[in-house]
């Protein structure tokens, strides 16, 4: 079986979207979701490593890395927006179901896809991905105030972030320092090099304020796990500084067959921890869908 992935454009409703797809469609498919401030470049590793067993597909949200990067009078940069979006990309590739995985932004967007298309959903995968207000505090405090009081200078200092060297810090932050090793550079580089692109820097922090309107959904997204009790995944890495690691266990509320794992890392286990999450999947895989095939796929 090959592990060679496929980088692909295709046009939905009119935009150039970027996507990376591996495997043969006969397996089970994962719709892989990236988080801020990245894109589908942080699936690779993944995707080489079960290209074998699964058919995997990971794209760039419009404005992120190598996806077109629409004004904003021909596109809304809402969660809301992109999840319908996104909908329509799996439409235009026939992919009809799939375990959707959702990282960091991944969640906003996917969860909505869950809540709207629950027949397309064969069990879900989160990686610090937020359903819940106990994973939304501490460094959230500043932004949730500029929310509530907006002022000119809250506002210059939330910007901070939306720099080289706060990109950087996006993956490095809480990472114990003998693990700073095993984030890959290019990540970052990467990552700047799209946010560059005139007026990108503004699009991105409006759409991190939208962040407010996915909280207030989040009621919604744990009906959802309640009626339609997805297979689920949940990992976290126990020194995430933006996704308190109090939440992971909040999904066994509502989804009490879910499995739940903290690793020794951060934000970013799929860098850091990469051998225990491939683990996990594989294993997730297999417990559900020893067969290989769970049901009706795209062809």
């Amino acid at each position: 079986m090959s592990s060679q992935i496929f980088n692909r454009t295709i046009k939905v409703g009119g935009i150039d979207i970027f996507y990376r797809e591996a495997g043969d469609r006969n397996n089970p498919s994962l719709l892989l979701l990236p988080g801020f401030p990245t894109s589908s470049v942080m699936f690779k590793n993944l995707m080489t490593a079960l290209s074998d067993r699964l058919h995997l597909v990971a794209p760039d949200f419009p404005g992120f890395g190598f996806s077109a990067f629409p004004p904003k009078d021909q596109f809304e940069y809402s969660f809301g927006n992109i999840s319908a979006f996104m909908n329509k990309f799996t439409d235009a590739i026939n992919l009809q179901s799939f375990t959707i995985y959702l990282h960091d932004y991944g969640a906003p967007v996917g969860l909505r896809l869950c809540v709207n298309h629950p027949e397309k959903i064969e069990g879900i995968i989160v990686q610090s991905g937020n359903a819940y207000e106990e994973g939304v505090a501490g460094i959230w405090d500043e932004m949730k105030d500029y929310w509530e009081n907006p002022t000119p200078e809250k506002k210059k200092k939330l910007y901070a972030f939306l720099s080289e060297e706060g990109v950087k810090w996006q993956y490095t932050a809480g990472l114990p320092e003998e693990m700073l090793p095993t984030i890959s550079p290019e990540l970052w580089v990467l990552d700047w090099d799209s946010m560059k692109r005139p007026g990108n820097i503004d699009m991105q922090y409006e759409l991190n304020c939208d962040y407010m309107n996915h909280m207030k959904m989040f009621p919604v997204f744990q009906e959802y796990f309640r009626v339609h009790q997805p297979r689920a995944l949940v990992i976290w890495g126990k020194h995430d500084p933006f996704f308190n690691v109090e939440e992971a266990a909040c999904y066994k509320r509502d989804l009490p067959d879910a499995q739940v794992h903290i690793l020794n890392g951060s934000h970013w286990v799929l860098e850091t921890n990469f051998e225990e999450v491939l683990e996990l999947i594989s294993g997730f895989f297999k417990q559900h869908w020893p067969t290989g095939i769970p049901g009706q796929h795209a062809g």
